[in-house]
């Protein structure tokens, strides 16, 4: 037991808090329930407090939150272009809930919900699916001729359709797995790490410093991911809206 409660691993178990039946789905709240919950209010209070003066002259926290809208909004408009101004809410919220949850789970005896794949992959579905809707509303039949890219021979097309098809199916697996993967790499090895620094008392300096070093460069790899989550998000909506 006391072996399994200090495994690296030990930190992404989920644990019901409120335990909650319906029918046959289990459906309690969690402690991941519990920080998705946290990160929305996080966010929250961060907008809404930040802008609350709405000073000409802002402060610390109105130019954190401007600069986030003003990060977000340059780049949609590179990627997307003014067409995709009115999904600027939705790129917004999808990357400081990334975000925060990355952030969340740096602080000591929180949960991390971004390294669970489930969580991860239900985003990336959720992304996945608006934007083939988005695509059919918009072009309708022509949707479908952004699997085969302009200029190619059409004896081609029985090779390069079914590519462009799996291609195009995998996009919320590889969206999912690289943020769900760089977190569980990223918390298993400081925790292994940290453990280092316990077990071998005065000569656990070295693992120490390395510890450190790698907690700022988590905090930096928690900002990319978030940033790599929205920008793919923005370049499959470009996709979308302009085909090829």
């Amino acid at each position: 037991m006391s072996a399994e409660k200090h495994s690296p691993l030990a930190q992404f178990e989920i644990k019901q808090l409120i335990p909650m039946q319906i029918g046959d789905l289990d459906a309690s709240f969690t402690n991941s329930s519990l920080f998705m919950v946290l990160t929305v209010l996080g966010v929250s209070a961060f907008l809404v407090l930040g802008m609350r003066k709405n000073a000409h002259i802002p402060g610390r926290w109105q130019s954190m939150a401007e600069l986030s809208y003003m990060f977000i909004a340059n780049l949609m408009k590179d990627t997307v272009g003014n067409e995709g101004r009115a999904y600027f809410p939705f790129i917004f919220t999808v990357f400081m809930f990334v975000l925060f949850g990355n952030l969340l789970g740096m602080m000591p005896y929180s949960f991390t919900f971004t390294s669970h794949i489930v969580v991860t992959f239900t985003m990336a579905l959720f992304v996945f699916i608006g934007v083939t809707i988005i695509a059919l509303v918009k072009h309708k039949m022509h949707f479908f001729t952004f699997f085969m890219p302009p200029g190619v021979p059409m004896y081609m097309a029985p090779l390069l359709i079914p590519i462009e098809i799996i291609s195009y199916l995998s996009r919320p697996i590889s969206l999912s797995v690289r943020l769900f993967a760089n977190m569980l790499a990223g918390h298993t090895l400081l925790k292994v790490f940290a453990g280092f620094v316990i077990s071998l008392g005065l000569a656990g300096i070295a693992p120490l410093v390395f510890v450190v070093a790698l907690t700022g460069l988590e905090f930096v790899i928690a900002f990319l991911q978030a940033y790599v989550f929205a920008i793919l998000t923005c370049l499959y909506l470009n996709d979308a809206l302009h085909l090829h």
